[in-house]
């Protein structure tokens, strides 16, 4: 049985079904083994999940057993989840623009860790922050320490997308505008390995108005102009406590926030959003699986 799940959520074992042309779902558990994390996503009526690769807090964790892997991609079957269907996030602590040397090279080796077992689970991207300058350095010379930690990883590694998630621009961190990432992006070796994943508390707290069906698709219009849709892979889809442009990064659950309930419909009967994981990090577990079911009614 999932995690720390209700057992009327639990879907009966066995009972597979197609995930369909929207990936949705909300980040869930690895409690008692990464292995869980299907299971705990396919309760909730999932079509595509979150996940961390192991505890977010901490720098180190054990390897995963074979066992292990062989379970996750046994569930990841019959849940009938794709690796691409799935967006797995590093920890929190990982800063590859870290302004000291020893500080970032000891991120870019959690952070390649974080690869390796991506890569070892047969799943195809990991969302990451891309960091901060911590006010030491200019922004600038963060993004190009980021860019560069990335190519390291990507040099080390083989098979796994690198995901920069756009931030809300709270203290020091990079990633608030679609220019900083656009500027990081243009400084990677291997571009086919590089996307986006954007989250929408960060964007409207970051300054982008969704509200309206003009407003996000003049939102829309400018990532594609100044980053390029193509590098779009994944989305996290949060509304927001916080008031447009207060550059306060605090989820709240679709419709009860400022953004409000008809942005969410409006990404999910849009097909360029189709086959791309897009991830719940509300604030209420216990609204997930209703969540989930009215987007993906939305859909049809």
């Amino acid at each position: 049985m999932p995690i720390g799940l209700p057992t009327s959520l639990i879907l009966f074992e066995g009972i597979g079904y197609s995930s369909g042309m929207k990936y949705l779902g909300p980040h869930v558990s690895i409690t008692g083994g990464v292995e869980n994390a299907p299971l705990n996503a396919r309760a909730f009526g999932a079509t595509g999940f979150g996940m961390f690769t192991k505890n977010q807090r901490q720098w180190k964790a054990k390897p995963y057993t074979e066992e292990n892997i062989r379970l996750f991609k046994a569930n990841l079957e019959k849940c009938g989840f794709t690796a691409d269907s799935v967006l797995p996030h590093d920890t929190y602590l990982i800063n590859l623009g870290h302004p000291d040397p020893e500080k970032r090279k000891k991120s870019r080796e959690a952070f390649l860790d974080e690869v390796g077992r991506v890569e070892s689970l047969g799943l195809k991207y990991l969302n990451f922050h891309p960091g901060s300058h911590l006010k030491t350095i200019t922004p600038l010379k963060c993004m190009a320490h980021i860019a560069d930690s990335m190519n390291r990883v990507l040099a080390a590694s083989s098979g796994v997308t690198l995901l920069i998630e756009n931030s809300a621009g709270q203290g020091s961190s990079i990633g608030r505008r679609f220019e900083e990432l656009a500027e990081i992006i243009s400084q990677i070796e291997d571009k086919t390995r590089v996307g986006v994943c954007l989250d929408t508390c960060h964007l409207f707290t970051g300054g982008y108005d969704l509200r309206s069906s003009d407003a996000m698709e003049a939102v829309w219009d400018e990532f594609d102009r100044v980053v390029g849709w193509h590098y779009l892979k994944g989305m996290h889809l949060n509304d927001a406590k916080p008031e447009l442009d207060s550059r306060v990064d605090r989820h709240h659950s679709l419709g009860r926030g400022k953004i409000g309930w008809d942005p969410f419909t409006w990404i999910m009967q849009d097909s360029r959003f189709d086959r791309i994981p897009l991830v719940l990090e509300t604030v209420d577990p216990g609204l997930w699986a209703r969540e989930v079911a009215d987007l993906l009614a939305a859909a049809k």
